[in-house]
């Protein structure tokens, strides 16, 4: 829940444009535009490092503090750096307490598969209903003792308290397979490169088989010279 602790001081932003957001960010802030309940947008910068503090949790409240007047506001929308460990912009949503609001919540995998499986996780997040105030962190879905072809949906998945389902209930989250031999892996991978007309260089290995088994065929024929 929204609470001092929580609290970002914003200022008005007036320049638009990439330039302008350059520049803001090099100042070690956060362009960022707040709308929601019928408001007109209102663009704003939000101090760098205090926001990504309170934004290393997913589905963050905050209450943002524009020249006086105090908005609580849901970041909906965090838009990262895909290289540094920068914010570039950030879209904040108005919500008002005791609505609900649709959010995109982390899925959580615990427990061990089957022997010889591999869990592969279809989709990280599962969009839910819930309270503003009252977000879950995640959904934890369990593959403990799951064979190969198991599947979990988003309908298998057990919500927490005062939450719904909003994705398709048939939504594929966990799948769980069959682990590959090594002869299958490469088997797969050198049909690959065939396909897409790549020649596997030999390896060190592979020059020094053809190598031994040249001499021994030099060997076989040498020795019917001799018997001759």
């Amino acid at each position: 829940m929204a609470t001092t602790e929580n609290k970002l001081h914003a200022e008005s932003r007036t320049e638009f444009g990439k330039g302008a957001a350059r520049r803001i960010r090099r100042a070690h802030k956060i362009p960022a535009v707040l709308y929601g309940h019928g408001s007109d947008p209102v663009h704003m910068t939000l101090p760098g490092h205090e926001t990504m503090l309170l934004l290393k949790n997913a589905n963050a409240i905050l209450t943002i503090d524009l020249e006086g007047t105090e908005h609580l506001a849901l970041a909906k929308d965090v838009q990262r750096d895909a290289i540094k460990p920068v914010i570039e912009h950030i879209d904040l949503v108005i919500v008002r307490r005791g609505e609900k609001v649709v959010v995109d919540v982390p899925v959580h995998i615990e427990g061990e598969a089957g022997i010889e499986t591999v869990v592969t996780v279809e989709n990280s997040t599962l969009s839910v209903l819930a309270d503003a105030f009252k977000i879950p962190e995640s959904v934890t879905v369990s593959v403990e003792g799951l064979e190969a072809g198991s599947q979990i949906l988003a309908k298998d998945v057990t919500l927490p308290a005062g939450a719904e389902l909003e994705a398709d209930e048939e939504l594929l989250i966990v799948n769980i397979v069959q682990q590959q031999s090594v002869e299958e892996l490469e088997s797969e991978l050198a049909e690959a490169e065939a396909e897409a007309g790549i020649e596997r260089e030999e390896s060190d290995e592979d020059e020094a088989a053809e190598a031994e088994a040249a001499e021994g065929e030099s060997d076989d024929a040498e020795k019917g010279d001799d018997s001759e």
